[in-house]
């Protein structure tokens, strides 16, 4: 039997990690070349990430024996910075991304559960994301009961209320 997930706040020596998770959230479609890992770095990417631990930020990680296995991170960018799931100034954009191995074993419902909580402690009452159609994740956010708002090309704008 799998040892059981422990689910944390990031800590700040882990931002390295935080980087590692970001990249594995590009979705890359079925048959297309992996990004340059430098991707993470252009501006239209590095604000979600970039001088991590600013007041509205949540990140927290998921760990198994000690192992860095799955990271949910939230921002809120205002309209000048916007990113690719902004609904408005008052909605923080979502990502998560789990280690390969680790996958299809409920974390990423565990992750999203306990990113909602700390988002509600913090007074937001709704959160956003954008997804690629075919990006398997899809079916996890519209279990969670994120609604689709926006379709950008291949991409879907989603949001929950909490």
């Amino acid at each position: 039997m799998d040892k059981p997930f422990l689910i944390r706040n990031l800590d700040p020596l882990e931002y390295p990690f935080l980087r590692e998770m970001f990249y594995a959230a590009l979705h890359v479609r079925e048959g297309d070349p992996p990004f340059p890992k430098s991707i993470i770095d252009t501006p239209e990417l590095a604000k979600y990430i970039a001088n991590w631990g600013r007041a509205d930020d949540i990140a927290l990680v998921a760990t198994q024996a000690g192992q860095l296995v799955g990271a949910v991170w939230c921002r809120l960018l205002k309209v000048a910075e916007k990113g690719y799931g902004y609904i408005d100034d008052s909605t923080p954009e979502l990502s998560l991304a789990i280690q390969p191995d680790f996958r299809n074993k409920g974390l990423g419902t565990q992750l999203m559960e306990k990113a909602f909580e700390a988002l509600k402690s913090k007074g937001f009452t709704q959160v956003s994301l954008s997804v690629d159609q075919d990006n398997q994740a899809v079916n996890l956010y519209y279990r969670l009961g994120f609604e689709l708002v926006a379709e950008v090309e291949t991409a879907f704008t989603m949001k929950k209320i909490l």
